[in-house]
């Protein structure tokens, strides 16, 4: 399934009997977004409707799915026809981002809902979480820093550990602020645990009801 993922219709051309990835393409563009929807939607309750939609646009395109595929090397895997190959396909924008979505199909087909979330979030994780920091680039961890700077006079202090194979680490952040544990968050990378970690003490240190301090976020909410 996975060398059908990377068959562009250029190769197929070429190979009698073959078949391309746009059907998987197809497939995994709807897995894709609905992965994205479904994780904003959960993580995400204050956000209205088109907040989230605007989240789940700046990580569901051609661009984003292009720079995902440079990172995990997709195009020297690609099966190109020598006319692409040699127009320089393996680096075009397009064709990386409908592998990639062919890539996403596949494993779905392959492995279900839960491998192909893993998968997405692992991809694209860290991109949600900064698009739905809102405009400025503004992420949570800022976000905390400055406000518990101006409420405090403290600064966030993070603990984060790593659990599991290299391959499929999975990290929990929590963040302190004046010796007290105000947030918990997971995810698969560092940067991420410690985000989500972070929403979830920016979300306690601005509501009213100091019950409400310690909470958990989750990159598999």
């Amino acid at each position: 399934m996975l060398a059908r993922a990377l068959a562009h219709r250029s190769w197929c051309a070429e190979t009698p009997g073959e078949s391309s990835n746009e059907r998987l393409e197809f497939l995994g563009d709807a897995v894709l977004g609905l992965i994205v929807t479904d994780y904003i939607y959960r993580s995400y309750p204050a956000l209205p409707e088109g907040q989230l939609a605007q989240v789940r646009a700046a990580v569901v395109n051609a661009g984003a799915l292009a720079e995902v595929a440079e990172e995990m090397q997709i195009g020297a895997a690609l099966r190109l026809g020598k006319g692409e190959d040699a127009s320089g396909g393996r680096e075009k924008p397009s064709i990386l981002s409908d592998a990639m979505e062919a890539v996403i199909g596949a494993v779905y087909l392959d492995g279900g809902w839960k491998a192909a979330e893993e998968l997405v979030m692992g991809l694209l994780g860290e991109r949600v979480t900064e698009a739905a920091a809102g405009p400025g680039g503004h992420d949570f961890k800022t976000r905390l820093q400055e406000l518990a700077a101006q409420r405090l006079d403290d600064l966030p202090r993070y603990e984060v550990v790593g659990e599991g194979p290299d391959h499929a680490k999975l990290f929990s952040a929590l963040v302190y602020l004046s010796g007290e544990l105000y947030g918990s968050g997971h995810g698969r990378s560092k940067k991420q645990a410690e985000q989500m970690a972070a929403r979830v003490a920016w979300q306690a240190l601005t509501s009213t009801d100091s019950g409400d301090r310690l909470g958990t976020g989750s990159s598999d909410a």
